[in-house]
């Protein structure tokens, strides 16, 4: 069904879901899982929800996927007006507009009532600019950030964590009308007995993108100061590899050490292993028979892979950021570094393995508070936010 050009009389309560990249996007991650589980879930008896984003390669121009009507069109910038033209053209019968922010905005403020926006933001940028730019545009584009943060600060706003609800507070939103759609699993918790025995050797595992600021080569020092102290560890790495990045920060690291690197099964007696992506469900049973998950990102909105590793009996050591930190109860579901360093990281990896007993807690701990969050229930905060809004 066609409806880029001018919505058709409907009773439904019409939603008009902004950002720059949707479930089908090569670059998609948690933040569009999210959007993409958070809207499906919504009575579309009673909601009609149109997504609209950026249209990239491959993709289809229209298509609906799970009761959500896609549109896609122009780039990361030129989507911004035809975004603006699309709500123009249809103002009249689109009640809310939800405003995801990733960096990318669409400025809406500018162009639609305050009565009809809804802020959406998983989690700022703030030190990632300094990881992804030089000097003086990292300092740019810190500022810039909570300049146009601030113009959303009146706006009933959606976000993923406490620690993202307090920043934005911070910032002169009210928190009274920021709500929390946690993240969740699509899967049933695992019992104890369908979850796997741990490596005999002590095995940590990183699930996610190759992105500087998530901390992949930490967790790669980590393990090599690991082996300085005699300690025999090997890391595995899942996710799309990204070459250059391997290249350049990993490979060193892995010589500076004398660690051998390996790719998936062929590298099983390697210290280093890059799975690269990998099914659903043998992500599950890597996750499962790993000692611990290692999650030394900077900045995260939660960390799904935290909470899938919970549930599936692994325990996870984390840096305390933002996002992340909620992800494991404060650190009651996981080991939580406090200094987020190398030497803390490898500290902790040492604790999940020399402490048994401490251990045995963390992961119990994990499943128990990460069996809590499943879409389910969580995509029915939003709706219940509307009913009442």
């Amino acid at each position: 069904m066609k409806i880029s050009g001018k919505l058709s009389e409907d009773n439904r309560v019409t939603i008009l879901a902004l950002s720059w990249r949707d479930i089908k996007a090569p670059t998609a991650g948690g933040a569009e899982v999210h959007t993409h589980e958070m809207l499906k879930r919504l009575n579309h008896n009673k909601y009609r929800v149109i997504h609209f984003a950026p249209l990239y390669k491959g993709e289809e121009r229209e298509e609906a996927i799970d009761g959500v009507q896609y549109i896609r069109k122009g780039n990361i910038i030129s989507v911004i007006w035809y975004a603006f033209l699309y709500y123009k053209k249809n103002r009249k019968k689109i009640k809310y507009v939800i405003d995801q922010c990733n960096t990318h905005r669409f400025f809406t403020p500018l162009w639609v009532e305050h009565k009809k926006r809804i802020f959406y933001i998983h989690q700022l940028t703030r030190e990632i600019w300094d990881i992804n730019l030089k000097f003086p545009f990292s300092k740019i584009g810190k500022a810039l950030e909570s300049v146009f943060l601030r113009l959303n600060r009146k706006d009933y706003a959606i976000t993923v964590s406490e620690s993202t609800r307090q920043e934005l507070v911070d910032l002169g939103f009210d928190r009274n009308k920021i709500i929390i759609v946690h993240n969740g699993i699509s899967f049933e918790p695992w019992f104890e007995e369908q979850m796997y025995e741990k490596e005999e050797i002590p095995t940590f595992i990183y699930v996610g993108r190759y992105a500087y600021y998530k901390g992949i080569d930490a967790a790669v020092m980590a393990i090599g100061k690991l082996h300085q102290q005699h300690i025999n560890a090997c890391l595995w790495i899942l996710g799309k590899k990204n070459e250059e990045y391997v290249e350049k920060k990993l490979k060193p690291i892995c010589e500076k050490y004398n660690l051998k690197w390996g790719d998936g099964e062929k590298g099983c007696d390697k210290d280093i292993i890059s799975w690269g992506f990998v099914s659903e469900e043998k992500k599950l049973e890597l996750l499962s028979r790993a000692t611990a998950l290692l999650f030394p990102s900077i900045r995260e909105g939660w960390g799904i892979p935290i909470t899938e590793a919970g549930v599936v009996g692994t325990p996870s050591i984390v840096y305390n950021s933002p996002g992340i930190r909620d992800a494991v109860d404060g650190g009651k579901a996981g080991y939580l570094c406090q200094s987020n360093s190398v030497e803390e990281l490898m500290e902790m990896m040492r604790l999940s393995i020399d402490d048994a007993a401490l251990y045995q807690e963390k992961k119990q701990w994990a499943y128990d508070f990460s069996k809590e969050f499943r879409w389910d229930k969580t995509g029915k905060v939003l709706e219940q936010f509307l009913d009442n809004k």
